[in-house]
């Protein structure tokens, strides 16, 4: 068997509304997910036993240290499930290759995860069972249907159950990451607290029309104004610094800003490529982000390359 390699893209959260937390101990979510060009790659390559490996993309500044490498390690959980529902022995290395931030609030795990799910079909000639890798994905983690499918989507209950949104053109986007990650439960848990403190009655949470349409339509100001975080709050309270960096886009000239997911990677809408360019480069002599980087969306989701 020839080794498959996978390209998976990361995702930003036009818009996450958190609703109130469920007896699980879960919210449902409304999620606006769009895939940008920052892309991991997993190889599935024939092994005497499952392993994994990984390693910063060229370019990339990835805090590598804090990628697991053990059971921990969505992609390697995500090959293990696929080989119990074939019936074979999960034995794969998967060799990752990072340009997604990790722990950033951009899915890069949960990219990985799929990734490994769809090379891993194509390696042990699985094709039969590619339709049901969305719902193995489910079972594995919130974003990772998303990442199989890509685009730009409306998530609902966890975020897993998808339904693709209609987009006209390409947005330009900057986004800077910070050192060090967030953790996902915290920042939810921080978001409860949050809401329980102010007295804040939470209501279901719904897609917005404004962010809808300015999708359709390619009206980059339009979606600019719309985007939204609900855990946005949550987040800036638990790592105060990334106001600094949202206000310096801002200043500087963005379209609109938001913290990526549960952060701490911070996104900034631009008008066109040529100004994500100048965005950039203004936003990196700041000194307010570890890394700058530039992307584009929507594109696909976990494509075999």
């Amino acid at each position: 068997m020839n080794p498959v390699t996978v390209r998976v893209p990361a995702k930003v959260n036009l818009q996450l509304g958190v609703g109130p937390l469920r007896d699980d101990g879960y919210h449902d979510l409304v999620n606006v997910f769009h895939a940008v060009s920052l892309f991991d790659e997993v190889t599935a390559v024939p092994a005497d036993a499952p392993k994994v490996t990984a390693e910063a993309a060229p370019d990339a500044r990835i805090a590598m240290e804090s990628v697991p490498l053990d059971g921990d390690n969505l992609a390697l959980r995500a090959a293990r499930l696929l080989a119990a529902k074939l019936g074979v022995e999960p034995n794969v290395e998967l060799r990752i290759r990072k340009a997604i931030p990790v722990a950033g609030g951009m899915a890069g795990g949960s990219a990985d995860a799929a990734g490994a799910l769809l090379a891993c079909a194509r390696l042990w000639k699985a094709d039969l069972a590619l339709p049901s890798l969305p719902e193995l994905a489910a079972k594995i983690g919130s974003d990772v249907p998303f990442a199989l499918l890509g685009g730009t989507a409306v998530g609902l209950g966890r975020g897993e159950r998808l339904t693709p949104l209609e987009t006209s053109g390409s947005f330009h986007w900057v986004f800077a990451t910070a050192d060090g990650g967030l953790s996902t439960p915290a920042v939810y848990a921080e978001c409860d607290r949050l809401r329980e403190a102010q007295g804040q009655q939470v209501s279901w949470p719904r897609a917005s029309e404004e962010l809808v349409k300015a999708l359709a339509s390619g009206d980059a100001r339009a979606l600019g104004a719309a985007l939204s975080n609900d855990l946005q709050p949550a987040a800036l309270m638990l790592r105060p610094s990334l106001r600094r960096t949202l206000d310096a886009g801002r200043e500087l000239g963005a379209l609109g800003s938001l913290v990526s997911g549960s952060g701490p990677t911070t996104a900034f809408l631009a008008e066109s490529a040529d100004h994500a360019a100048d965005l950039a480069a203004a936003l990196a002599g700041t000194g307010v982000a570890k890394q700058v980087v530039r992307a584009s969306g929507p594109v696909p989701g976990a494509t075999v390359v």
